[in-house]
């Protein structure tokens, strides 16, 4: 069943974010040919591509394929003709599938520019044009705060975490800050999916990170978002999850589905979420998206990919569930860093 049209003020809206997108983040500019491979099946999908087609004209150098109207073979093919520095845009209501081909990874293999928009079916309603809100790119604000940020994590001994009245202290230097601002001028690969907005980290010493937080927001077996009427509080020691209040069943799930298959539950990412569209009321229900909101986001399990560690192993870790803090306070050393919901360094 098709599903009703966003209204034309997000579709312009997204016009308009995603020209700075291409022109600003990616840098895509005459010269350049551009792929959109997209679906039609749900009024974000829609939109999206309705804005890429104002942004890139169909012709000589944009062009769009329909995902469902072509073998996956053809959209394989083409590809095949594109150039490093090329883009290629995919517009994806769940995730396309081309037979083990891992989209993001083989195109940037290719050396090809990649804007990812995935999972939209999750987001319909109100949420689409949260999501479209999402897609703002101020480049001054993301690179600007994204810079300072890692600048601060990386020189810091510690940091605290504050809300709702807990305390979750890192008493561990962190690894080097990773950054997923819109610039890709240090990188090997350029783009990813979007919305963008994060900087994160974890502590050098996993062991090292120890007390309470607050949980209003945790990905649950279904990747969606989960809210608690009230959140859950875990209690951390040496870096693992030892015990938890007012557990919700869903909570309890992840928990023991962790538990069951790791021994133990870590704590790993400390993630400093930018997306200034996203807020403890204004979410969406797909938790990688909502991963961008603005505030502390944690995972749970022993899997990151970014960081190895002594003693984890890639195929006994499995497990990396986004969890978000109540966030009143973030200090890096003494330097508070975040208040009234927002970061405050630049």
């Amino acid at each position: 069943m098709t599903t009703p049209d966003l209204p034309a003020a997000a579709i312009d809206a997204a016009t308009a974010h995603l020209r700075d997108v291409l022109a600003i983040a990616l840098e895509h500019g005459p010269g350049r040919r551009a792929l959109v491979v997209y679906d039609t099946r749900t009024a974000l999908s829609r939109a999206l591509v309705a804005a890429y087609r104002r942004n890139l004209p169909e012709g000589p150098e944009a062009r769009f394929i329909d995902f469902d109207a072509v073998a996956p073979q053809q959209v394989l093919d083409t590809f095949g003709t594109l150039a490093p520095q090329d883009l290629v845009v995919l517009v994806q209501s769940t995730n396309f599938r081309l037979d083990g081909f891992r989209l993001r990874v083989e195109l940037f293999k290719l050396g090809l520019k990649v804007i990812e928009h995935v999972h939209l079916s999750r987001m319909p309603g109100a949420q689409g044009e949260h999501y479209v809100a999402s897609l703002a790119y101020d480049p001054a604000y993301f690179r600007g705060v994204g810079h300072a940020l890692k600048a601060r994590i990386d020189r810091a001994a510690r940091a605290e975490v504050h809300g709702g009245g807990e305390v979750l202290a890192f008493d561990s230097p962190f690894e080097g800050a990773k950054l997923n601002v819109g610039d890709y001028g240090a990188m090997h690969n350029v783009g990813g999916q979007f919305p963008i907005g994060e900087v994160f980290t974890e502590a050098r010493d996993l062991e090292a990170v120890s007390g309470r937080a607050q949980i209003h927001v945790f990905g649950d077996t279904s990747y969606l978002v989960n809210r608690p009427a009230v959140p859950v509080t875990v209690i951390i020691e040496r870096g693992r999850v030892v015990g938890a209040e007012n557990v919700t069943p869903e909570f309890q799930e992840v928990l023991d589905i962790i538990r069951r298959d790791e021994g133990e539950v870590w704590v790993r990412e400390l993630g400093f979420g930018m997306n200034r569209a996203f807020t403890r009321e204004r979410r969406v229900d797909d938790i990688g998206t909502y991963e961008r909101m603005c505030g502390i986001h944690l995972s749970l399990g022993a899997k990151h990919g970014v960081y190895a560690k002594p003693g984890f192993k890639r195929k006994d870790a499995r497990y990396h569930i986004d969890v978000f803090v109540v966030t009143d306070a973030v200090y890096l050393d003494d330097e508070r860093v975040y208040a009234d919901g927002a970061w405050t360094v630049q």
